[in-house]
């Protein structure tokens, strides 16, 4: 009776301990895709371009920049950032740091870093370059096995 309960003991402890290992590295490859999708979010734009981004994002995301409301990504890119993209000799982020947080279906990002602008030149032959500190926090869901943002919210301040 005695080895009939250590087995079947045995064989609870193997099962969770088994089903713990299974969530723990399907959290780790769930938080290399969330980094995917923001490292690939963060290289379109010091690419000066939106192009593969649309596929990030839920077509209802809704996107906050610097206590505005920017609608759906589709909207800030067609009324914002890409209009903005226009206008941009080059786009850079540096110390950029990322904190991903998931609780499946959903991550949460917290990313801070300085972004630098430098602005195409104008008529007269001058740039102008814009360097802010910046912080930005995301909040994606897996939908259909990929993970996009469904929320995301950034805000800047100047260096001092």
């Amino acid at each position: 009776m005695k080895i009939l309960k250590l087995t079947t003991f045995l064989m609870l402890f193997m099962f969770a301990t088994g089903q713990m290992f299974s969530q723990n590295v399907e959290r780790g490859t769930d938080k290399e895709a969330v980094l995917k999708v923001m490292k690939s979010y963060k290289d379109a734009l010091q690419n000066l371009t939106t192009e593969g981004t649309f596929e990030l994002f839920t077509k209802d995301s809704e996107v906050f920049e610097s206590g505005g409301v920017e609608g759906s990504y589709a909207n800030y890119i067609e009324h914002h950032l890409g209009p903005e993209l226009g206008h941009f000799k080059k786009f850079e982020f540096s110390d950029y740091e990322i904190d991903v947080q998931v609780d499946a279906p959903y991550a949460f990002t917290t990313e801070t870093y300085i972004y630098t602008i430098v602005l195409k030149a104008d008529e007269k032959g001058d740039t102008r370059t814009i360097k802010k500190k910046g912080v930005a926090t995301s909040i994606l869901k897996k939908v259909d096995g990929n993970w996009k943002i469904i929320k995301t919210h950034s805000s800047s301040r100047n260096i001092k």
